[in-house]
């Protein structure tokens, strides 16, 4: 009687993702983003110096529109992810 070997499963690595990413549904993206907010008052404050030059003193936004967020590989509008964006940054 020949012993014929059982066929062996080959399994795939199983690869722990990270939950908390966002990720760009479309092209798969998890690094770089932009946001692109409507409506923006923008307030910059200079003094001049004594040669004529001006340094900038601070500056003050009003954002009074949508705030949107885009994947910044393929342009994909990620608006969905932009609270938990938001609760993110620091």
């Amino acid at each position: 009687m020949i012993s014929v070997p059982e066929p062996t499963q080959t399994r795939k690595p199983i690869i722990a993702q990270n939950n908390h990413l966002i990720t760009c549904s479309n092209c798969g993206n998890d690094s770089d983003f932009f946001e692109v907010a409507d409506g923006v008052i923008l307030t910059s404050r200079y003094i001049q110096n004594n040669d004529g030059s001006f340094v900038q003193d601070g500056d003050e936004s009003q954002i009074l529109g949508e705030v949107r967020l885009f994947c910044a590989e393929c342009n994909h509008d990620l608006t969905a992810h932009h609270q938990r964006f938001v609760e993110m940054l620091f």
